[in-house]
C-alpha cells in the first residue's frame, strides 16, 4: 500500500474497493458489485461519487496573490472574478530544458485578488508548489493544504438533484463555486467542475468531515441509483472526452500547442512561464498535434503503440488507449506528426502486439459532453 491513503479509506475498504497506486496515495480503482463498466455507465446515465482526495490543494496568499499566480501560469485570471475556477498550466520556463513543456494542469479558485486556491495533480503537486514558492514575492504564501482537504467529486446528469437533497447549492454556472455549510460545522466548497464531460461538481472539505459526507451524498442518492466510481471508471470517462492525463498528454516533453489545450493559455498576457517557447512554437506550428483513434476491431489501443501509416511507416503514439463503454470499442488519444497531413476522418493503424489495427482518426470527444 502507498504511504498516503484517503480521509475516506475505511469507507472504500467497506464497500469491496480495489486499490492501486495512484500519484503516491493508495486510491480505489473499481468496487464490488460491478466494477468500471457498471460505474462508467452510472455516471453516463445517473449519477456517481468519486473520492479524488489525492489531488493536490494550496493556498496563495497575500497581496496582489492572484496577480502572481497569472504571472506565472497559462491562463489568464483577468477573465474570472472571485467565486469562479479557471483550468490552467503550469509551464517550464524560457531558457532551460523543454521550455513550454508542462509540469501540471490544475484549476485555479479565485476568492479574492489576495487568496487564491490551487488543485493540482497528486504526483506534480509538490514540483508546482516548490515553483510558486521559490519565485513568490516577499508578503505572499504558499501553503500545502493537502492533507487537510478532501475533495470528492459527484458526476452524472443526476448530480444536481442528488446535491439539493444534501442541502448543497447546485443552481452554479459552469466553473462557479459557492462556499456552503454542509451540516455539523463542516464548510464545504461546492464547484461546477468535472472530469467526467457529465453535469457534475466537486466538493471540497476538511478531512475530517469527508467521511460524514460521502455517507450524506451517497444516502440522498439512493434514489437517483447513485454509484461509488473509482479512478479505473474515471479514465475511461475522460478518455471519451479527449481529456488529457499529465504524464500521458502532457508531460514535459509535450505543450499544451501539441495537446491542444492552447484555449488555456492566455496569449496576450505580457508573462507567464514558457511563453516565449510557445509563442514561437505556435508561430511556427507544432511538430505533433493531438487526435483522437476509434478502433474498428476488437483491440484495444494502449499508450506507447505506434500509430502507422498504411505503407506502415510510423507517425504518432498512442498516449492513452481504452475500451471505451459507450461505444463499445477501443478509443485512443494519441500524438500525431503533422508533417504527414493525416487529418479527420483519416484511416491509419496501431501496432496492437504486432498486428496492425484499423482506426479512424478523429477529433474528441468520442460521445458528446454535457458539462455545460
Amino acid at each position: 500500500m502507498s504511504s498516503l491513503i484517503s480521509p475516506l479509506h475505511e469507507r472504500h475498504v467497506a464497500a469491496g474497493a480495489k486499490f492501486a497506486d495512484f500519484g503516491g496515495w493508495s486510491m480505489p480503482i473499481e468496487y464490488a458489485g460491478g466494477g468500471v463498466l457498471a460505474e462508467h455507465t452510472a455516471v453516463r446515465e445517473n449519477v456517481g461519487l468519486f473520492d479524488v482526495s489525492h489531488l493536490g490543494t494550496a493556498t496563495v496568499r497575500g497581496p496582489d496573490a492572484a496577480a502572481f499566480v497569472d504571472s506565472c501560469l497559462t491562463n489568464d485570471l483577468s477573465r474570472i472574478g472571485p467565486g469562479q475556477a479557471q483550468y490552467t498550466l503550469c509551464c517550464l520556463p524560457d531558457g532551460g530544458e523543454h521550455a513550454g513543456g508542462v509540469v501540471d494542469d490544475l484549476i485555479v479558485y479565485l476568492h479574492a485578488p489576495d487568496d487564491v486556491l490551487l488543485v493540482p495533480n497528486a504526483a506534480n503537486a509538490a514540483d508546482v508548489l516548490a515553483r510558486l514558492s521559490a519565485a513568490a514575492p516577499a508578503g505572499i504564501t504558499v501553503t500545502d493544504r493537502h492533507t487537510e482537504v478532501a475533495v470528492l467529486a459527484l458526476q452524472g446528469p443526476r448530480s444536481a438533484e442528488v446535491l439539493a437533497a444534501v442541502g448543497l447549492p447546485a443552481e452554479l454556472d459552469y466553473m462557479s463555486f459557492a462556499d456552503s455549510p454542509g451540516g455539523g460545522g463542516d464548510e464545504v466548497t461546492v464547484c461546477r467542475t468535472g472530469y467526467t464531460g457529465e453535469h457534475g461538481y466537486e466538493l471540497l472539505v476538511a478531512a475530517e468531515w469527508a467521511p460524514a459526507l460521502w455517507d450524506a451524498v451517497l444516502a440522498a442518492g439512493e434514489h437517483e441509483h447513485i454509484r461509488p466510481c473509482g479512478l479505473g471508471a474515471r479514465d475511461t470517462l475522460r478518455t471519451e472526452m479527449g481529456y488529457p492525463l499529465h504524464g500521458h498528454e502532457l508531460s514535459h516533453e509535450i505543450t499544451p500547442n501539441q495537446a491542444r489545450s492552447g484555449w488555456a493559455v492566455g496569449w496576450g498576457k505580457p508573462a507567464f512561464w514558457g511563453r516565449e517557447a510557445l509563442l514561437a512554437e505556435k508561430a511556427a506550428g507544432p511538430a505533433r498535434r493531438l487526435w483522437g483513434l476509434q478502433a474498428a476491431g476488437r483491440g484495444i489501443p494502449r499508450p506507447g503503440m505506434a500509430v502507422l501509416r498504411a505503407d506502415g511507416a510510423v507517425i504518432g503514439q498512442v498516449t492513452s488507449g481504452t475500451f471505451s463503454p459507450t461505444l463499445r470499442t477501443g478509443i485512443a488519444l494519441a500524438l500525431l506528426d503533422t508533417a504527414t497531413g493525416v487529418g479527420e476522418g483519416d484511416e491509419v493503424a496501431v501496432d496492437v502486439r504486432g498486428r496492425p489495427q484499423p482506426v479512424t482518426v478523429r477529433r474528441p470527444p468520442f460521445v458528446p459532453s454535457h458539462v455545460r
